[in-house]
């Protein structure tokens, strides 16, 4: 009969602070042996006196299985199962921020959290929309390049972490294993699945400032050895802090089965269901002229009685993972999902001191997708040496129909608007409460194949090599029409094929430590973003002549040269990387000539980035991180914009959250986060700039402190404090292009949470 594990409090008593063994849990050690057989346990108690004392700390069971066992805030492995050495022995930039560390930050949108992150800055939905989120990981566009357990999730959703398990960013070009895009990157999120290793039910009951509400449910059980259950809930509702009466909503539930009818074949099934409806701030707006332009301080709150912002995300997901032999693996992935992402914001301009200009923004996306993939793992010796073998084969069909509202009548974009209101007099100011769903102006669909072969040898024990090669085939097809009239005003269709590869080799100089020196690509095709149109600064479909421009992919490619030191008996990593990028034949917007030289621009981006995670000591864990950047434009059909820095970007950003374990039921801890000053403009290209030369749309640099606490009031129940922004600090995330908005941090803000575990 299959034994649970089972949580169990342990005495102050029965601590010690010997470092010269692994720290366990006591319900680790004594579900270990319930579980042992009864000959071992004899043989252990006749060993009793030879035993020296055994550390035990007061870290709770993390489920998380690619966590490191009490190592809160480090991950021992990817959930990426085509990452097949360990973290501290991968050769790239991997950022991964464990369960418990989302946790204790308070944070739960996914933009939120990558918001803390070095080298990560946020961008507004670019081209006057305002889907979802939007990230910049290494100065390089990365809205498309988000995925979930490994395939793409296409769209502009909100995304909750509610279903997370951990967050993973890839710094660098990633498209060997990613596919198109993925030019600065690529996050990854891995989610909470069925598992028959053990039966919990977790409750957290959230209650705080603004109104805020938040609760969940994370519960599995094992039905037999073979079958599990799990399932995940969520309901949570919040006023913006001290931007009332804007708001945000969010429902969930993520639900998965485990199924392993051999002990070979395991069949893992999920759904994941989200609403996220809210009404959006859309923050503040710039002001002033060069050098003196700047944020507008303490605007009324301009959001319309109809304003909102919603996200309704429905998939369906089949894992198969079948095992020939103990060097061969066979794993299949299949995703069906649909979404609906629509808005309708407010957006102000400066007028004067008291009064501002209102803008309208709109638009709807509905977005279809399909993605298989396939992965055949294969360990051989070759020439002596061991080769472990990854052969992929994927196929995906994302589609993408992006539409506009009618607003009391009116079918035009960017309508109504209001020229000149004071602020006493911003509330009902433009009459947003007719609202219907009409016609679409973007039909856009892409059908990828893909094929990938990667490899990693050790060359002896001290070396290692790995290589990837990738090639993805892409259909892509894009019709555009006069919404109000149907006219159809484009039909565009094309088909292109790209290679990409990484390639690179890791010394192991001590036991502990390792150098590694990485080559990596990247390309993303004409048109690759969904949601613009033929806007071609915005990653949009540049046309020529009628038809889809003969433009090359833009090609990113990645020089690392790293460390990872794996230290405190495996328990904290650190790790240090100097990178160069360089990206081009990069698709401009305008200043082509009169044949169109679509891929008339390059840039580059120089850093080093160095990171903590893990224990310091017994009772002291870290997450931190600094990156310092250089960027600027290298080649441009606009001779004005080279050696101009890339829009949204940021030469230094920094982050660091501690946790202190002060007594067996009392942690406390602090986070900050720092990035530095940073300018709107379009993607990809030069930061917006005046006549003079003058950057014109700047985003201050800012510095944000959090603090967390949290207390064992039982062996089931704990409770969590967290104080966000915790100086009140006013700042700003990030700017559109004309300053139309600029999105404006969360003031300060507390939450309490009751944690119980049955």
């Amino acid at each position: 009969m299959k034994r649970k594990a089972r949580h169990v409090m342990v005495p102050a008593s029965f601590r010690t602070n010997s470092p010269s063994y692994t720290k366990t849990s006591i319900a680790i050690g004594i579900s270990t042996a319930m579980l042992a057989p009864v000959s071992t346990i004899a043989d252990e108690a006749a060993k009793e006196t030879e035993m020296a004392t055994v550390t035990v700390v007061e870290r709770v069971i993390d489920h998380n299985p690619y966590a490191e066992p009490d190592a809160p805030y480090k991950a021992r492995i990817s959930g990426d199962e085509r990452r097949k050495r360990p973290l501290a022995e991968t050769p790239a930039t991997i950022n991964v921020l464990t369960k418990t560390q989302i946790e204790d930050s308070g944070y739960t949108d996914l933009r939120d959290i990558l918001d803390t992150q070095p080298g990560i800055t946020l961008g507004t939905g670019e081209n006057g929309n305002a889907f979802g989120d939007r990230y910049i990981i290494r100065g390089q566009e990365a809205r498309s390049d988000v995925f979930v357990d490994g395939l793409r999730d296409p769209g502009m959703s909100i995304r909750e972490s509610f279903a997370v398990e951990q967050v993973e960013v890839s710094k660098g070009p990633s498209s060997s294993f990613a596919g198109r895009g993925t030019a600065g990157g690529a996050i990854n999120s891995i989610t909470k699945q069925a598992t028959t290793d053990y039966d919990f039910t977790k409750l957290s009951v959230g209650l705080g400032t603004d109104d805020h509400q938040r609760f969940t449910l994370d519960t599995n059980y094992a039905l037999s050895d073979t079958v599990a259950l799990r399932a995940n809930l969520l309901y949570s509702y919040e006023e913006v802090p001290d931007r009332n009466p804007a708001d945000r909503e969010r429902k969930g539930v993520a639900l998965s089965g485990l199924f392993k009818p051999s002990e070979n074949l395991s069949v893992l099934l999920d759904y994941y269901g989200f609403r996220g409806n809210d009404r959006p701030d859309m923050g503040t707006y710039l002001y002033g002229t060069v050098p003196n332009r700047k944020p507008f301080e303490n605007p009324p709150v301009y959001a319309q009685d109809g304003d909102f912002l919603k996200s309704h995300v429905d998939t369906l997901t089949a894992r198969l993972n079948y095992r020939f032999n103990d060097n061969v693996r066979l794993t299949n992935a299949t995703r069906w999902g649909k979404s609906e992402n629509g808005y309708v914001v407010t957006g102000a301009g400066y007028v004067s001191d008291s009064a501002l200009r209102l803008t309208t923004h709109q638009g709807w996306q509905e977005v279809d997708y399909f993605a298989n993939q396939t992965n055949l793992f294969v360990d051989a010796q070759i020439a002596g040496m061991k080769h472990e073998w990854n052969f992929g084969l994927e196929y995906t069909d994302h589609a993408v129909l992006n539409g506009i509202y009618s607003i009391n009548g009116v079918t035009a974009t960017n309508q109504p608007t209001a020229p000149n209101v004071p602020f006493s007099g911003v509330q009902g100011a433009i009459d947003h409460s007719n609202i219907s769903k009409f016609n679409w102006d973007q039909d856009w669909r892409a059908k990828t194949v893909s094929l990938s072969v990667m490899d990693t040898v050790d060359l002896s024990d001290k070396w290692t090599a790995f290589a990837g090669v990738r090639y993805d085939h892409t259909k892509l097809s894009l019709k555009t029409q006069t919404p109000a009239t149907s006219v159809i005003t484009g039909d565009y269709s094309y088909s292109d094929s790209m290679w990409n590869g990484h390639v690179g080799v890791t010394y192991k100089f001590l036991p502990y430590a390792n150098v590694y020196l990485t080559y990596a690509s990247a390309k993303d095709i004409n048109g690759g973003e969904s949601d613009v149109g033929t806007s071609g600064g915005y990653g949009g479909l540049i046309t020529f002549n009628g038809s889809a421009a003969g433009a090359k992919p833009e090609t990113t490619q990645n020089l690392e040269l790293g460390t990872k030191w794996d230290l405190m008996g495996g328990k904290l990593l650190a790790t240090a990387a100097l990178f160069h990028i360089k990206k081009s034949d990069v698709m401009e917007a305008n200043g082509y000539s009169s044949t169109g030289t679509f891929n008339s621009a390059a840039n580059l981006v120089r850093g080093v980035e160095f990171g903590l995670a893990g224990n310091l000591t017994d009772k002291l864990s870290a997450f931190a991180g600094v990156t310092f950047m250089n960027a600027k434009v290298t080649k441009s059909a606009t001779a004005s914009k080279i050696g101009k820095t890339l829009s949204n970007f940021a030469d230094t950003s920094a982050s660091a959250q501690l946790r202190y374990q002060a007594t067996p039921a009392f942690a406390f801890g602090t986070a900050v986060k720092y990035e530095s000053e940073k300018y709107a403009g379009e993607p990809d290209t030069a930061a917006s700039y005046d006549a003079n030369g003058v950057y014109n749309q700047p985003i201050p640099a800012y510095t944000v402190w959090d603090l967390f606490a949290d207390y064992r009031l039982n062996k089931a129940a704990k409770l969590r404090l967290n104080i966000g922004n915790v100086l009140d600090k006013d700042y700003y995330l990030a700017g559109y292009r004309s300053g139309s908005f600029v999105y404006k941090g969360d003031a300060r803000n507390a939450r309490l949470t009751l944690n119980y575990d049955f």
